[in-house]
């Protein structure tokens, strides 16, 4: 007994030697190389041509430093601690409305004003021109400053000048920013066959009440079954995330857990409370921007087979950030402290994430479409849904809102007339199936048959292109028509009726069997 004693003790002995070993020569090149990095710059500064800005060649140190860990951990200097509580809270101070540049006009202009935000509530319309704020001129400014002026400390007034392109008129508007904050659930709202639908855009603030509330009406709707869109969700609060996956989860069941270097790094999320609906069929939808909180939100779902997961494979965010660690000068460190780990153990790995019971490709926009919407020089879209907006003051509710043919007609004439142009993917392919087949040497001999293909290729018959993807190009503008008089809960609306992903997820739960056999192979793949 005392032999066996003894090795345990001279092996552990060994061990701790070990490792105090390993840290002594850890701390010792800590020291080591923060010695040199301080000699270094104090040469710098002292010999080098040119006279260093401090701020800007530490700066980039640092951000090469952490660079080098993960894409989470970051450095905010005193000016950017705005930045950094805006990016913590989801709000900010300013007139609530998204603005963009437009091309043709060369100037800012007000794209999407919000619900029940400074701007809607005043009247600013999408399309007016922004000209001046207070004695600022902005004619001549791009909307990264324009933006930084509409914004400020809530409760500060402000004259906003804007031209109205429909009316050709000035106008004046007196305007006192507030804390904006984004809604947690962009809508909700009943689908056919008794099936709820939730679209949770953020679990940053407080969703989980906004999801209880939007639940618990959709129950009294007669909701029987329910889809949850966390499809572009970046995630947020891990005790938010916990406390909506309450509602459909027993008390007292492990949600999530970190684990990190530190031991206070290390927690258990369980759930505290008694659910609402332990039964309800429930169907997760994300995309590859789903990530963080949304991915512990349909992992856990599949985990603890409580839902079905569709759509294509999420993000991968399977770090923890402590988002306040203090830094002399009122600087601040973003620091990523752990990992997660979900009900079965498993992690939330970069460039893997969550992988759907399904997976279910959404439709890709054609290229025209893309250009019309963003890219287009001419501006032509937004330019016809302001012109269409000025002329219609109401509008028919968002679900029943379709252009006429006579509308589209009119929106195709118009693009006609504008002189819009759009890189076509298949002359680029062309292009370069060209340069391979001389590189190789057989396009002498096909050389026929590539200049008729070519001849085809450059009959660029633009009426054509746009009957051929009206569907998609119609809907992008009844889109932007109906969020001008509904928001962003009737612009997803009018989106949601062509919705690929969307359909499979109704037919899972209408279709019998169905739902249970995806529910069966999650919980023999352990996924």
């Amino acid at each position: 007994m005392k032999k066996t004693f003894i090795v345990i003790m001279l092996c552990v002995a060994t061990v701790m030697g070990a490792w105090a070993q390993e840290s002594k020569n850890h701390n010792l090149e800590v020291a080591k190389n923060l010695d040199i990095f301080n000699a270094l710059y104090k040469n710098l500064d002292l010999m080098y041509v040119d006279t260093l800005d401090a701020n800007k060649v530490v700066r980039v140190g640092i951000d090469a430093m952490l660079q080098s860990l993960d894409p989470y951990t970051e450095y905010y200097p005193e000016e950017k601690q705005k930045e950094l509580k805006q990016m913590l809270t989801g709000k900010y101070a300013g007139i609530g409305a998204l603005v963009r540049y437009h091309q043709k006009l060369k100037r800012v202009v007000i794209e999407e004003p919000y619900e029940g935000m400074p701007s809607s509530e005043v009247g600013l319309k999408k399309g007016d021109i922004i000209l001046q704020i207070d004695d600022t001129v902005m004619t001549d400014k791009n909307v990264s400053y324009v933006s930084s002026h509409l914004r400020g400390e809530p409760g500060t007034t402000f004259m906003l000048k804007i031209l109205r392109p429909t009316t050709g008129k000035k106008m004046d508007f007196k305007i006192t920013r507030r804390s904006i904050k984004m809604p947690e659930i962009t809508y909700y709202g009943m689908r056919s066959n008794n099936i709820g639908y939730i679209s949770l855009n953020t679990f940053t603030g407080e969703p989980s009440k906004a999801m209880r509330r939007a639940f618990l009406d959709l129950k009294k709707q007669g909701a029987e079954k329910l889809v949850l869109d966390l499809r572009g969700n970046g995630g947020g609060s891990l005790a938010e995330c916990v406390d909506i996956l309450n509602m459909w989860i027993p008390k007292g069941v492990k949600i999530v857990e970190t684990k990190g270097k530190m031991k206070r790094a290390g927690s258990e999320y369980k759930t505290r409370l008694e659910p609402i609906d332990t039964v309800m069929p429930l169907v997760v939808l994300v995309n590859g921007e789903t990530a963080s909180a949304s991915e512990i939100t349909s992992g856990a779902l599949q985990d603890l087979k409580r839902g079905v997961v569709i759509g294509t494979k999420t993000y991968g965010k399977g770090l923890v950030q402590i988002p306040n660690v203090d830094l002399p000068y009122n600087a601040n460190l973003k620091l990523t402290t752990s990992r997660y780990y979900l009900p079965s153990g498993r992690g939330i790995k970069m460039k893997e994430g969550i992988t759907p019971d399904l997976v279910v490709k959404p439709d890709t926009m054609a290229n025209i479409t893309l250009y019309l919407d963003r890219l287009d020089s001419t501006e032509v879209m937004f330019d016809y849904v302001v012109d269409y907006i000025s002329k219609h003051p109401t509008l028919v509710p968002a679900v029943n809102f379709h252009l006429t043919d006579a509308d589209y007609q009119d929106f195709k004439q118009r693009v006609i007339k504008a002189g819009f142009t759009y890189d076509q993917v298949s002359k680029k392919q062309f292009e370069e199936l060209v340069k391979t087949a001389k590189f190789e040497g057989y396009y002498d001999d096909a050389s026929a048959e590539f200049e008729a293909l070519k001849a085809k290729i450059d009959h660029h018959d633009l009426g054509r292109d746009l009957d051929a993807h009206r569907e998609e190009i119609q809907q992008m503008i009844e889109q932007d028509i109906v969020s001008a008089y509904y928001f962003q809960a009737g612009q997803m609306q009018v989106g949601l009726r062509t919705d690929k992903t969307l359909r499979e997820a109704e037919r899972i739960l209408t279709t019998e069997g169905e739902y249970v056999k995806l529910l069966g192979h999650a919980q023999k793949s352990g996924k």
